[in-house]
């Protein structure tokens, strides 16, 4: 009898977790670290991931997808959307790595965030696929090259390089330097999203996907729910960008002042104090 109700429950089990994307248990379990200290970011990750995917990837696959400028415009709201409905997450490794490393966040909120990306993305491919053949609908695409050509390898690593050193730049200016006055959320989000589309169409050899997440997650659900086993796929999607973020960070520290990982530099900062305007 016990041994007929283990074999029940372990085919149970077993048919449940053919169900779940390989990682998304322990994504889930990072929720908790601390005592659910960072319940809140991770839940704004993982949701804010997946209202990403969906807004920003529908452009030109189920809106726009015969009109360039209706994509565009799919997209720029849907890069809006997924920050305004989600509490405005980073929902990129990338940012958070950039955000950890000039501190704004600690070490241990960057890992909770990360994994909670990485497990929003993992539920969203598969998701937002089965919603495609439901609708009969196009499906999503998602960011990839050609690991077996070294040479495509180091130009895909050099692109993602660029991107992601783009994209840091346009959100320390966009966030920190600029303001719009009492319009300054909605346009500064556009202008994100402007800035984004833009650089997938100027870098456009491995994708691009400027965010490891969702290389990944595209890659795990696209080869039958694997993780990638080549090292060039984590070479390019996250050895770069996060090289790239560290360094847009210590350009930005060095113009505009902060730390880099908690520690002074000693050049800069190159931004001059605004002087105040004294009374007469």
């Amino acid at each position: 009898m016990v041994k007929s109700l283990v074999q029940s429950l372990e085919s149970t089990w077993s048919g449940f977790c053919g169900y779940l994307p390989p990682g998304l248990t322990p994504s889930l379990a990072s929720a908790f670290i601390e005592g659910g200290k960072y319940l809140s970011h991770y839940r704004h990750e993982f949701v804010g991931t997946l209202v990403m995917i969906l807004c920003t990837f529908s452009a030109g696959k189920w809106i726009g997808k015969d009109s360039v400028a209706v994509a565009w415009s799919a997209h720029a709201l849907g890069v809006v959307a997924a920050d305004y409905f989600a509490g405005g997450p980073h929902v990129n490794p990338a940012v958070t790595v950039s955000m950890w490393c000039l501190g704004k966040c600690s070490y241990t909120e960057a890992y909770v965030r990360i994994s909670a990306q990485m497990g929003g993305g993992l539920i969203a491919f598969p998701l937002y696929h089965a919603l495609s053949d439901a609708l009969k609908f196009t499906h999503f695409g998602g960011p990839e090259f050609n690991a077996d050509d070294y040479d495509h390898s180091i130009e895909a690593f050099l692109s993602e390089f660029g991107a992601t050193l783009l994209l840091m730049w346009v959100i320390y200016i966009l966030n920190w330097e600029l303001h719009f006055g009492e319009y300054h959320y909605i346009i500064k989000q556009t202008l994100t999203a402007v800035a984004i589309r833009a650089l997938i169409e100027l870098f456009p050899t491995a994708g691009p996907a400027m965010n490891p997440m969702l290389a990944t997650s595209w890659a795990v659900f696209s080869n039958d729910f694997e993780f990638p086993v080549h090292f060039l796929h984590y070479f390019v999607y996250w050895a770069s960008p996060f090289m790239a973020a560290i360094l847009a960070s210590v350009l930005y520290v060095i113009y505009a002042g902060g730390t880099v990982f908690g520690q002074k530099l000693p050049i800069g900062p190159l931004k001059k104090p605004i002087s105040k305007i004294k009374k007469s």
